[in-house]
């Protein structure tokens, strides 16, 4: 199994990297590619097409529903409808938070009769509740965040020893809370969103600092962290090293095109 960071900004696109926006891969026994995409923010599915072509996507995992998030769904379903060339598939299954299908249809604007089920089918996480893609089992967990929002955790194949199960552990948008510790918790890598910096954002319930970051990553025994979702406004390395603080094992910060076999 293996993560490619496509975009990689907070709250915004920023100047050099799309919003959120991550390729998790695993092939199976008979040697199929597999891909879910975590997230499709604004600005990410240019991006995207670099590493996989829209109709070979085989699920979209989505962790809320900010348009830093989502908002390129739009594009994925004008892509899915009305690309003229054969497609693989027609049809790519969206995981989300209850409300993703009226939110996504609200943002392209659906035509009277038109439905987003045609291209875009949504399926509601359910906390606890694994969700399968090919050789990957995914689960969501609820974390903390103004609007309902999901940490998840993915399984898979290991890239050097496909016989064994290595674990992706990603926070989505979320402060510190039992279900980011829940993803965090004996991960192989846990790619956590720093977009706060501490001591100068004191609103809680909303994002992790590097430092809470960090905290997790230690309490839960993650064995690689990499911190994500840093504003265009922060420098992500003040994120590092406040997660270095506290986190005892190797920490960078996310960027556009970082692959991370698992």
């Amino acid at each position: 199994m293996r993560l490619t960071v496509v975009g990689c900004s907070g709250s915004l696109a920023g100047p050099g990297s799309a919003a959120s926006c991550y390729l998790v891969q695993a092939d199976d026994d008979a040697g199929r590619t597999w891909s879910l995409v975590l997230d499709l923010g604004s600005g990410a599915l240019g991006a995207l097409q670099r590493y996989v072509e829209p109709d070979a996507i085989d699920a979209v995992g989505l962790s809320h529903l900010h348009p830093d998030h989502m908002a390129d769904l739009c594009g994925l379903y004008v892509y899915l409808k009305y690309a003229p060339r054969p497609l693989r598939r027609r049809q790519v299954p969206v995981h989300g938070p209850f409300g993703t299908q009226s939110r996504v249809g609200e943002a392209y604007g659906l035509e009277p009769g038109e439905s987003l089920g045609d291209h875009l089918p949504v399926h509601v996480w359910q906390p606890g509740r694994a969700v399968q893609v090919g050789p990957m089992t995914v689960v969501p967990v609820a974390v903390e965040h103004p609007i309902p929002a999901y940490g998840v955790r993915v399984t898979g194949p290991a890239e050097d020893d496909p016989a064994r199960r290595v674990t992706l552990g990603y926070t989505g948008d979320t402060d510190a809370c039992p279900g980011v510790d829940a993803v965090a918790r004996d991960c192989d890598l846990l790619l956590a969103e720093a977009a706060f910096v501490e001591g100068r954002d004191v609103v809680r319930g909303i994002h992790l600092t590097g430092r809470r970051a960090g905290e997790a990553a230690e309490r839960g025994g993650a064995r690689r962290l990499v911190l994500t979702h840093v504003p265009p406004w922060n420098d992500p390395e003040d994120a590092v090293a406040e997660a270095r603080a506290l986190y005892s094992g190797p920490v960078e910060a996310a960027r556009p095109g970082l692959v991370v076999a698992l």
